[in-house]
């Protein structure tokens, strides 16, 4: 494999894994930038989502409709979640939304370990996902399942593109985000725009779960955890509460992760992490606000 074709797999590699790291962080800054809550059990929203998915499949349903139900379970647990855990507490302080999406955190992993047990699952990933295309004869190999992350991930932002600019409920999202008191003078329903805001952001944790499942090829309650750390620093390298940094930040940080594995010594990349939260540090000190400074509105 020549130089230039090592590389190549590597952008490939990053782009997917990037992909994964968008959708989550997305989810999370169309949360925290209408109701200024950091959603923590965003995370096991996509656990509920992959295993709505396995569950579902093992009952007989095709992978496809497996997989949107999935989407569609997940964004009825972020629809729960918004009335039962974050409603009660949306005019608390700070400190106790804080811990309140902690505690819907352990809930729900909690369930989890009670209803599927802490051991892993398998992942009922179809065949066809598992097959590879390859590229200068070997070199470059790209499976279906990375295209499919890729593929899913650039179609559901152009929608989420078009929904906050080009719908009236989107444009009352971004209303309610910049100034919240201001668009319920206006007589906007603030309620169903937090509902709305929920489910979009709770549906693209489930999209982020089934494929995070898909190409790790296990589900477990704890699946969330590390995409949810890594969404964050994603969406903080970005900017926090805006989309566009989200997005930025997620590919960012895919493929920092991945050209440290890929091009630094296997004596420094065992550290991947160490020398990311590093890097998180540092950009913090010399810019706070993210790359796209994010203000009071969604917008990408």
């Amino acid at each position: 494999m020549s130089g230039f074709e090592y590389i190549v797999q590597q952008i490939v590699n990053a782009v997917s894994l990037g992909s994964l790291y968008a959708l989550v962080a997305v989810g999370l800054s169309i949360v925290f930038g209408v109701l200024r809550l950091t959603n923590f059990a965003h995370g096991d929203v996509m656990m509920v989502g992959a295993f709505t998915t396995v569950l579902l499949n093992a009952l007989g349903l095709p992978f496809v409709p497996a997989m949107a139900a999935g989407v569609v379970g997940a964004a009825l647990a972020g629809f729960l979640i918004e009335r039962i855990a974050y409603r009660p507490v949306r005019d608390a302080p700070d400190v106790t939304r804080l811990l309140t999406s902690l505690a819907v955190t352990y809930i729900l992993e909690n369930l989890g370990i009670l209803l599927f047990t802490s051991s892993p699952r398998n992942f009922p990933l179809p065949a066809i996902l598992n097959e590879s295309w390859q590229l200068s004869g070997g070199a470059i190999t790209f499976t279906n399942i990375n295209l499919l992350t890729i593929a899913l991930t650039f179609v559901s932002l152009l929608l989420l593109g078009w929904f906050i600019t080009r719908t009236t409920t989107g444009l009352g999202m971004r209303a309610a985000a910049e100034d919240m008191p201001a668009a319920q003078l206006v007589g906007l329903d603030v309620n169903r725009l937090i509902i709305v805001a929920f489910l979009v952001a709770s549906a693209y944790a489930g999209i982020a779960g089934v494929l995070w499942a898909a190409q790790a090829g296990v589900v477990q309650p704890q699946m969330g955890f590390t995409p949810l750390l890594k969404a964050f620093v994603a969406a903080i390298i970005g900017g926090f509460g805006s989309i566009a940094g989200a997005l930025l930040g997620g590919y960012v940080l895919g493929a920092l992760e991945i050209f440290i594995v890929a091009f630094l010594p296997s004596s420094v990349s065992s550290y991947r992490d160490a020398i990311v939260f590093s890097i998180l540090i540092a950009f913090l000190l010399v810019r706070p606000g993210g790359l796209l400074k994010p203000n009071r509105e969604i917008k990408l």
